[in-house]
């Protein structure tokens, strides 16, 4: 007597949609840490500061051939947020100019940049937005003619 056939086993997966969230912290657990196909982790555990240093770097690499041709040596540092002194009550500067022995130093602040950005993409733009108007302050260009993208 041959058996019939059962149902078909279910495939259980996610849950479909977002993954959980919690208090704003970023993805935790087993889809971050290191493991057999991710031996250095995903993304994910790197905290926020980490991951807008790599943006700000990443985004100067691009603009490396810049900074050998013109003759003013830039410096660009990350800080959190601009000390501002009290009864300030115009919008927190995204970024300064400083001049640094040698030439010069563009102060990019983190939490300015990432609070007026909604995504992921937007962050990038803007990154790329504060630096190149302060390099084409610095070197006298149009930013368009700095931006490698177009």
């Amino acid at each position: 007597m041959a058996s019939e056939p059962g149902p078909a086993p279910e495939v259980h997966g996610p849950r479909p949609g977002r993954a959980r969230d919690r208090r704003g912290r970023g993805p935790r657990g087993v889809m971050s840490l290191p493991g057999p196909l991710s031996p250095r982790g995903a993304p994910a555990h790197r905290n926020p500061r980490e991951a807008f240093d790599d943006l700000v770097a990443e985004v100067l690499t691009r603009l490396d051939h810049h900074f050998a041709r013109e003759p003013d040596h830039v410096e660009v540092v990350v800080e959190e947020a601009p000390l501002l002194p009290p009864g300030w009550d115009e919008p927190v500067p995204r970024s300064i100019v400083n001049t640094a022995p040698g030439g010069f130093r563009i102060v990019i602040y983190r939490l300015p940049v990432v609070g007026r950005s909604r995504t992921a993409a937007d962050l990038e733009e803007m990154v790329w937005t504060v630096l190149l108007t302060r390099l084409g302050e610095v070197w006298h260009h149009d930013p368009e003619d700095l931006d490698p993208r177009l």
